[in-house]
């Protein structure tokens, strides 16, 4: 039910005047250092919620302190009207896109300030989920660091500076990635904040990504996420579409820009690496599978997210490129199912420890991704 907060405020204030003088009272979002996803280039919205009010005040109050993209922001307070379920009080406040910028909230009882409060970090920018396999979360041999100090990581309960390991992936790898670099490099570009929240886990095939219950007639390599049916037929546990889908939907309805996917190393080129050829699909299964992952993301998200997808076949020098795998993950681009990401396996072996990257390879690797999707905002953002 929606009513002004002086309304509510004046049908309980008397059940509350006497826990006056020992407020209580939690903001819940924003947290320090989010980032909400901004509609246009220069607007957005900070979904306000705050909950354990127990002192008496007829209104509410909140300011942002800091830089936006453009312009200016004034220190002025502006009323805070909330949607009130129970001690719970949710709201939206409009403010342009930048950061951080510092919340500031005070609750007023007769034209006085009798509680104040605020959050130190708060953008609106752009905010990014990372899924796939290891060089797509925390298995670089260097941790990296955001330099600009303007990139955040959700690990789907808090926000945090996006300094590695990148926290909350689905199998808690600790080294580093590329996500402080590609952040940065955004940032430099766009001057407003950058959000990501990365979901990657090691070794995985496409197939262990898909839904529970999508079956498969060639189980991946390493049989985790998967279960044997019968003979011949295996199928997928969804743990990790689950954990990407709770990610994605914490974040909420348009509340990032784009899902990001590096993966395909586990699935080119197994028989050739040596293992039992009945695990090996071909490039066009690869495609079927990464089109009913994507689908199946945007049903239960609600709304189409875009996707971008690199180019992911390396092994080693010897092994670098899979033409196959490569041509399977370009027509997702051809057919307009996901948008180009960048060719990681360009990045050969001074950017590599191994199939994993070294730090400079880290460094490369996020300026990549910061060049494709750069493309892709300078079209979505000047329409």
């Amino acid at each position: 039910m929606k009513f002004t907060f002086g309304f509510f405020i004046l049908a309980v204030c008397a059940a509350l005047a006497a826990e006056e003088g020992h407020p209580k009272f939690t903001i819940v979002t924003p947290q320090d250092y989010q980032v909400y996803q901004r509609e246009t280039r220069t607007k957005g919205v900070v979904k306000f919620e705050a909950q354990h009010l127990h002192v008496a005040m007829d209104s509410m109050q909140y300011r942002f302190i800091g830089k936006p993209l453009d312009g200016e922001i004034g220190a002025a307070w502006n009323d805070l009207n909330a949607d009130i379920d129970g001690e719970h009080f949710s709201g939206k406040l409009p403010v342009p896109a930048g950061g951080w910028y510092k919340l500031e909230v005070r609750l007023l009882k007769g034209g006085k300030s009798v509680f104040e409060t605020s959050v130190e970090h708060v953008g609106v920018g752009e905010v990014f989920v990372i899924a796939g396999q290891s060089n797509s979360t925390n298995y670089g041999s260097e941790k990296q660091k955001t330099a600009s100090l303007m990139v955040s990581s959700f690990d789907g309960k808090k926000w945090v500076l996006a300094d590695d390991p990148q926290p909350g992936t689905a199998d808690g790898s600790t080294g580093g990635s590329f996500a402080p670099a590609f952040g940065d490099a955004l940032y430099e570009k766009y001057k407003v904040p950058i959000g990501i929240a990365s979901t990657g886990a090691g070794a995985t095939s496409v197939r262990q990504w898909l839904p529970k219950g999508e079956s498969m007639k060639n189980p991946p390599t390493i049989e985790s996420h998967v279960k044997k049916i019968e003979d011949g037929v295996w199928e997928s546990t969804g743990g990790l579409f689950d954990g990407l889908m709770k990610r994605a939907n914490a974040l909420g309805k348009n509340g990032f820009r784009a899902i990001l996917w590096h993966q395909g190393e586990s699935d080119a080129g197994q028989a050739r690496g040596g293992y039992p050829a009945f695990k090996q699909i071909s490039g066009a299964q690869y495609a079927e599978f990464m089109e009913k992952l994507i689908k199946d993301s945007r049903e239960k998200a609600g709304w189409e997210i875009p996707w971008f997808n690199a180019l992911a076949t390396y092994h080693s020098e010897k092994d670098a490129q899979d033409e196959e795998f490569r041509a399977a993950q370009k027509s997702l681009w051809e057919k307009g199912i996901t948008h180009e990401g960048p060719d990681s396996d360009a990045l050969r072996s001074e950017f590599r420890a191994g199939v994993h990257f070294n730090g400079k390879g880290l460094q490369a690797h996020g300026k990549l991704w910061a060049e494709k999707v750069g493309a892709y905002l300078e079209n979505v953002l000047n329409k």
